[in-house]
């Protein structure tokens, strides 16, 4: 296994996110080949060359299921990659290391949480609540690397 350099090994900080960042990508490629499998088992293709391989033309269609896996996909899309530049800007302010993992632990179970009441359908407002709570600390996140660097804009 590859050995990170002795600098990176410095910043506690960065291991953290870099975990919990890893954790959210691993998620989202799940997620995908979720998509791939309802898609599978449920006829429903984007594509008509993809439709002709597995039946036929009229397999090329939307199906509910596939548009729910797509949507939790397209959300983690929207609110995990602001999470990655936040984080990894977040991780050079020095922050406390023990605050900088809550703030990436509470991201992180707020969407894997998100993305379970997604794909389950699970009764509301857990969905929303989950992804309500994984924006706290991007807010914070923000807003120090906002204070951290407003003397220089």
């Amino acid at each position: 296994r590859a050995a990170p350099s002795s600098k990176m090994m410095e910043n506690k900080v960065f291991l953290s996110f870099t975990f919990y960042s890893t954790i959210l990508i691993l998620k989202m490629y799940v997620i995908a080949i979720i998509t791939g499998q309802v898609r599978l088992r449920k006829k429903a293709f984007a594509n008509p060359e993809d439709a002709l391989r597995n039946g036929g033309l009229q397999y090329c269609r939307e199906d509910p299921d596939v548009e729910r896996c797509r949507r939790a996909h397209r959300n983690d899309m929207e609110n995990i990659f602001p999470f990655l530049f936040l984080g990894a800007i977040y991780s050079l302010l020095d922050p406390s290391p023990a605050v900088a993992r809550v703030h990436f632990f509470i991201f992180c179970v707020g969407r894997i949480v998100h993305t379970v009441a997604y794909l389950l359908q699970l009764k509301a407002p857990t969905r929303s609540v989950a992804y309500s709570l994984a924006q706290l600390p991007c807010f914070s996140m923000a807003l120090q690397i906002l204070l951290a660097t407003t003397p220089y804009w």
